[in-house]
């Protein structure tokens, strides 16, 4: 069906207050590779949103499929949509999907933007989702970043909640981040295993604001964590991301001795375990900046010990997957 530039399937229906509200315009950005399977149900997904973007980039990074007509397509009939093709060398990387990010975000120069948000290309988000999140940051002054909570798709066809969902940690896949805060933490860090969200979030809390996922907001994503890749080496990479960005070792031990009960039994934590080793003994350096290494040492310590004197705060509550 033919349809004129611009014409939304739901309109805006924000109440006035949040609608009219200059201090609550957000972008979107979202890096796609090979994502023809799922990236239409995203979009559909922002666009029925009852507050829309002013603008979102979707950057192709790379992709050998369908994803850049499926995108093109859509950005022809919706001018928030902004299509980016980014040509590089064939193959998955998380340095690349970061870097395509940071590509996306200079299209915003010119735009006054209060809010900044990432939105994989294999997700969907209920109708309210951004209205909901903003409503939330407009009520938290020291709230920085926010989203909801992640449920993957599995063999059964069914959303199931990820088991390390937890309010400390906002994942990277459906996330807003206030400008203020943005700027502070220097935009999301190209990183080589991942982890863009962890090191977003506690930066953040260096700098003195919060990060808060919201468990009533859902998250649905397409494909399971992990799923690109075989498990074990999807733990091993997990265990040289957690090294990378200064996990202390006592809280790593513990973590993945947890894990063991989990998929794969056994293998899993060990093989996590085993990856943090190995960067340990080559002492792989590290990308991230000597004083967020001793914050969060500092921050998983103290965890640590309240675990073992019973104060009612969950040492896991941070444990999280690495990006996809």
């Amino acid at each position: 069906m033919n349809r004129a530039k611009d014409d939304r399937p739901i309109a805006n229906t924000s109440p006035a207050g949040l609608r009219e509200d200059r201090n609550l315009g957000y972008v979107l950005m979202t890096a796609a590779h090979n994502e023809e399977a799922n990236i239409e149900q995203t979009i559909k997904s922002v666009l029925s949103q009852t507050l829309l973007p002013t603008k979102w980039v979707i950057a192709s990074d790379g992709s050998t499929d369908k994803t850049d007509e499926i995108v093109q397509e859509w950005a022809d009939k919706y001018s928030l949509i902004h299509f980016l093709r980014i040509t590089r060398p064939p193959g998955r990387s998380f340095k690349s999907k970061v870097l395509a990010l940071r590509r996306a975000e200079e299209l915003f120069n010119g735009i006054a933007w209060k809010f900044i948000g990432n939105l994989d290309a294999d997700v969907c988000v209920g109708s309210s989702y951004f209205e909901e999140l903003l409503a939330h940051f407009k009520n938290r002054p020291d709230l920085g970043i926010a989203g909801g909570f992640i449920y993957c798709q599995e063999s059964d066809g069914e959303f199931h909640s990820q088991s390390f969902s937890s309010t400390r940690w906002v994942a990277h896949a459906a996330q807003l981040v206030r400008r203020e805060c943005y700027e502070a933490i220097g935009g999301y860090a190209v990183l080589e295993y991942g982890g863009e969200d962890w090191y977003a979030e506690t930066s953040a809390r260096m700098n003195g604001w919060q990060a808060e996922a919201l468990p009533q907001l859902r998250v649905l994503h397409y494909r399971r964590v992990g799923s690109r890749q075989s498990l074990l080496r999807y733990h091993f990479r997990a265990g040289r991301m957690d090294y990378s960005l200064g996990s202390y070792p006592p809280f790593e031990i513990v973590k993945c001795f947890r894990r063991l009960s989990k998929p794969p039994i056994l293998l899993g934590g060990l093989t996590r375990l085993a990856g943090f080793m190995v960067s340990w003994l080559v002492r792989d350096k590290r990308p991230v900046p000597d004083e967020f290494v001793a914050f969060l040492k500092k921050d998983q310590g103290r965890r640590l010990l309240s675990c073992f004197t019973k104060v009612p705060q969950s040492m896991l509550n941070h444990e999280r997957p690495p990006a996809e």
